[in-house]
């Protein structure tokens, strides 16, 4: 049976499977009735929740129906962050607030998962929940998940078995505690989660976090609320997320969501949706606001943040497109005109010459010239690239559809070199991908001793579904060959990193501060341009700008040291002074 074409609008929609309700077709997730849970406030528990549950269910006959939603499809417009949405007509204004129940947010996965989280907390702190860190005194469990492998989403499954426990013995004089999930595995999974853990009152996709507060309304009744539609324009361009740790020295900011590339082994295409990006507008809003409240570093963050592209100015959208790095070529049609990662980067750099820029995770086939020249002219862009690069074996690049072959990935490496004098490069590596041989391992081996990596995230393949690895190709490099290879891959960036970083011992780097070493209580911890981190003694330094004065470093602070010993992933050194990310080529 083939599902009906469901307009993006029609966020509060879900699938019903034949034998439900209604068969075949989409209909709010409130219809989808499952075992009510307890609701406590006074009288009798299930007296209470048998009203409640008739009252809602009185409202939802006289609400939307499926035409209601067909009638109502209309393109999609920007929405006004000054937009107050009417309740659906089931749900009156004062069940959409969250009465100061506390949240426990959990969070899995990558950088976007972080901001991903801080912007569900931004629109539930505005419908009046409060945050808590305590799980015991949660009311509402929301674990923002990852899809990317299996075992990230293994974890995921443990972890619920473990918050069933605590659901069950809830007492009877709280609140029901309700527990969502909410992110790709929401995304990807979708009704498997609602049907193997009944546990889970609430699912949100990644583009549906505004719906939250209607979700939880939902759950309140004691119902299982669902929605994991994809948007073709949701950016939360207007929402401010609330950073998660007040101490922080520095922030993700989401500047786009979704991928095109659809490279055979990746989920993300299916999880997060097709490529859209903010308007700079939005993005240089929230970089200020970051800069005001105190904060020293921004990391723009993107599925391909240097594919970035703005077409909500009109007078830019037949401007000639950029062209790709040399010897890459894209799975899709090329796009013309809009506003260019360049021009962000420019932008975003001049905010303010003390906060530090990063971006990531870019592709290797969207750095043209003038990025990298801007990387090297700025002095708050870092000096630190992100070259994704999966494997070695230009045979296994082709199957994987990355769009280049090794040889073009090794020439941009050279052309980043030469462009920026002391790069540090950070990469990605899949082992034992299908069809991949020894031979193919092996080149892979050479290419990490031949880039000689400053960072690097290696990991086993994980075939997921959806992929077209899923549907054209077969898993068939066995388990313990693709860990044994990986473990090898994973020696060989340590030694070549470890060479790489000690040519660090002597000089002189500009370390931001995060806060005490998590080893040491008498040591420091922050990070250099490369995004390395540095551990130094906590003691006194001269203060650049006020000299004759000695200082402790705080959260925050740019202190110069003089590295003394480096290894694969950390460097040691003794700070000389406190400074200023301008100042920092003074001598001290």
């Amino acid at each position: 049976m083939t599902r009906p074409e469901v307009p993006a609008e029609r966020k509060s929609l879900v699938y019903q499977p034949s034998g439900g309700p209604v068969s075949g077709v989409y209909l709010p997730a409130e219809l989808r009735l499952r075992d009510p849970g307890h609701c406590c406030c006074c009288g009798s528990p299930e007296r209470q929740e048998d009203g409640a549950r008739k009252d809602f269910s009185s409202r939802l006959a006289t609400g939307p129906t499926f035409q209601h939603f067909l009638k109502s499809a209309s393109a999609p417009q920007e929405k006004l962050s000054s937009e107050v949405e009417d309740p659906p007509p089931y749900l009156m204004m004062d069940e959409l607030l969250g009465r100061e129940r506390k949240v426990y947010l959990e969070t899995y996965g990558c950088q976007m998962n972080v901001n991903d989280t801080e912007i569900a907390w931004s629109i539930l702190q505005k419908s009046g929940y409060l945050r808590t860190s305590n799980l015991q005194e949660a009311d509402v469990i929301l674990l923002v998940t990852c899809s990317i492998r299996e075992k990230a989403e293994q974890t995921i499954w443990n972890r619920l078995h473990q918050l069933k426990a605590l659901k069950t013995r809830r007492p009877r004089s709280r609140v029901p505690l309700r527990i969502g999930i909410l992110g790709c595995m929401a995304e990807r999974l979708k009704e498997e989660i609602l049907n193997r853990e009944k546990m889970v009152d609430v699912l949100a996709g990644p583009d549906a976090y505004r719906d939250l507060p209607r979700l939880l309304a939902v759950a309140e009744s004691g119902q299982q609320a669902a929605n994991v539609l994809l948007s073709l324009d949701e950016t939360y361009a207007d929402v401010m997320p609330v950073q998660t740790s007040p101490s922080a020295t520095s922030a993700f900011v989401s500047i786009m969501r979704g991928c095109d590339n659809m490279c055979s082994y990746c989920i993300v295409p299916f999880t997060r949706g097709r490529e859209r990006s903010r308007p700079v507008a939005s993005i240089l809003e929230e970089v200020k606001k970051l800069s005001e409240q105190g904060l020293k570093e921004v990391t723009l963050l993107g599925q391909n943040v240097n594919s970035f592209r703005d077409n909500s100015e009109v007078q830019f959208n037949n401007a000639v497109s950029t062209n790709l790095s040399r010897g890459f070529t894209t799975n899709y049609k090329a796009k013309q005109g809009g506003l260019r990662f360049a021009h962000l980067l420019d932008q975003v750099s001049r905010v303010d010459p003390e906060m530090r820029i990063r971006f990531t995770s870019p592709h290797p086939k969207d750095f043209p010239d003038e990025v990298l020249q801007l990387i090297h002219e700025r002095d708050n862009i870092c000096k630190q690239i992100h070259l994704p690069a999966q494997s070695g074996s230009s045979r296994v690049l082709e199957a994987m559809r990355r769009g280049y072959s090794r040889e073009a990935y090794v020439e941009l490496v050279h052309h980043i070199k030469e462009s920026i004098p002391g790069v540090s490069l950070s990469s990605d590596f899949i082992a034992g991908f299908c069809g991949e041989t020894e031979e193919d391992h092996v080149q892979t081996v050479s290419l990490l001793r031949e880039v000689q990596y400053n960072m690097g995230f290696l990991f086993a393949y994980s075939m997921r579904q959806k992929t077209r690895a899923y549907h054209r190709l077969k898993d068939d490099v066995p388990e313990e060959v693709k860990l044994r290879r990986l473990e090898e891959l994973i020696t060989v960036f340590r030694e070549e990193a470890t060479k790489a970083n000690q040519m660090s011992v002597g000089c002189t780097q500009l370390v931001l501060v995060e806060g005490l070493s998590k080893r040491s209580a008498t040591d420091l911890c922050g990070r250099n341009d490369g995004n390395l981190k540095v551990i130094f003694p906590d003691a006194e330094m001269e203060d650049v700008n006020n000299p004759g004065l000695r200082v402790r470093a705080q959260p925050g602070d740019y202190v110069l040291v003089k590295i003394t010993s480096a290894s694969s992933q950390t460097l040691r050194g003794h700070a000389l002074c406190r400074t200023t990310l301008k100042d920092s080529s003074a001598n001290c």
